[in-house]
C-alpha cells in the first residue's frame, strides 16, 4: 500500500516509517522543508508539507494516512492546537475528500475524557477533538491510545484494552508496530485501543 506518515521525522515516526518499509509498503514521509530527514530510510518518498498549513493535494495517491505527529511536550498551547488539533483535523478532511481509505491516529491515553486537572489537559483536549473529528468522518479509522512513551525498541509484549495501567509505559517500538498493524489489518477498523508495554 501507499501510506502517508505525518510526523515521519519524530521519535515514533521514524520507527514507523522503517517498520512500514520493512513490510514492503510504499511509504511517503510528510516533512517540513526544515526537517532533518537523515534518520529516514534512503528509499522513502519525501513529500513536503506543514501540518500548520497543509495543501489540498497532500494525500494524493495514498490509500492510508497515519498521523504520528505531535507538537511536543514543551511547546505552547497555541502550537499544540495548531498541530495536534487543527493540523490533524485538516489532514482528516483532506483525506476524506481524496482516495484515502483508512486513517490511523496516534492518540493518547486520557484523550477519551480529558481530565481538566491534568498537567496534560490542553494536549488531551486537542487529541480528543481530533479523535472525535476522525470518528465522524467517512474514513475507515483506527485510534491507538498508548500510555507514556519510552524510547525503547519493540518488545513484542503489549497489552491492549481497558486493563491498561494509565500510569504505565509504552515502548515507541511497540507503538510503531501496532500503528503498522492498524494500517494493514481489517480487524482494527473502527477500533479505539489503549495500550501499554508489558515490561
Amino acid at each position: 500500500m501507499k501510506i502517508l506518515v505525518a510526523g515521519a521525522t519524530g521519535n515514533t515516526g521514524t520507527r514507523l516509517v522503517r517498520e512500514l518499509q520493512s513490510r514492503g509498503h510504499d511509504t511517503v514521509a510528510l516533512v517540513r522543508s526544515s526537517s532533518d530527514t537523515s534518520d529516514l530510510p534512503e528509499d522513502v518518498t519525501l513529500r513536503e508539507g506543514d501540518l500548520t498549513d497543509l495543501q489540498d493535494d497532500v494525500t494524493d495517491g495514498c490509500e492510508v494516512v497515519i498521523f504520528a505527529a505531535g507538537s511536543g511536550g514543551d511547546t505552547s498551547a497555541e502550537m499544540t492546537d495548531k498541530v495536534d488539533r487543527d493540523g490533524a483535523i485538516k489532514l482528516i478532511d483532506i483525506a476524506d475528500k481524496s482516495d484515502v481509505r483508512r486513517f490511523v491516529m496516534l492518540s493518547s491515553v486520557g484523550a477519551d475524557n480529558p481530565d481538566p486537572d491534568s498537567d496534560l489537559a490542553h494536549y488531551l483536549e486537542a487529541k480528543h477533538a481530533a479523535d472525535e473529528h476522525l470518528k465522524q468522518s467517512s474514513l475507515e479509522y483506527a485510534i491507538l491510545r498508548p500510555v507514556a512513551l519510552t524510547d525503547d525498541g519493540p518488545t513484542g509484549s503489549v497489552m491492549l484494552g481497558d486493563d491498561v495501567d494509565p500510569k504505565g509505559k509504552a515502548a515507541r517500538g511497540d507503538v510503531a508496530q501496532l500503528l503498522a498493524d492498524a494500517a494493514e489489518q481489517d480487524e482494527w477498523t473502527g477500533s479505539i485501543k489503549m495500550m501499554e508495554t508489558a515490561y
